[in-house]
């Protein structure tokens, strides 16, 4: 079984800055993709960001230019850097990984418990 374990998340003021990290750990044979997603009180959850095996990324529009997704090869790390933190970022943050347990099995993708951050105006 594949676990994921959050941290990083925390109250930081409009401006500020925060890293999260995802630490994946079990068994596991190949991880397809690694992101985040993100969900508000009484909102839908969203695409925040999400890095493939290849390297390539991809993000939420609003976030462009102030997150930046990047991961460690060797522990399997991703990691969520947040600068220029708004209001509206406040939010859940979820780790998601879509990955195999097995050779030749399928993907199946995985969820961690989810990180609060808070951005104060």
């Amino acid at each position: 079984q594949v676990q994921l374990v959050e941290s990083g998340g925390g109250l930081v003021q409009a401006g500020g800055s925060l890293r999260l990290s995802c630490a994946p750990s079990g068994s596991f044979f190949v991880i397809n993709a690694m992101g985040w997603y993100r969900q508000a009180p009484g909102k839908q959850r969203e695409l925040v960001a999400v890095i493939t095996k290849g390297g390539s990324t991809n993000y939420k529009y609003s976030v462009k230019g102030r997150f930046t997704i990047s991961r460690d090869n060797a522990t399997n790390t991703v990691y969520l850097q947040m600068n220029s933190l708004k209001p509206e970022d406040t939010a859940v943050y979820y780790c998601n990984v879509n990955c195999n347990t097995e050779r030749n099995s399928g993907y199946y993708t995985y969820w961690g418990q989810g990180t609060q951050v808070t951005v104060s105006s």
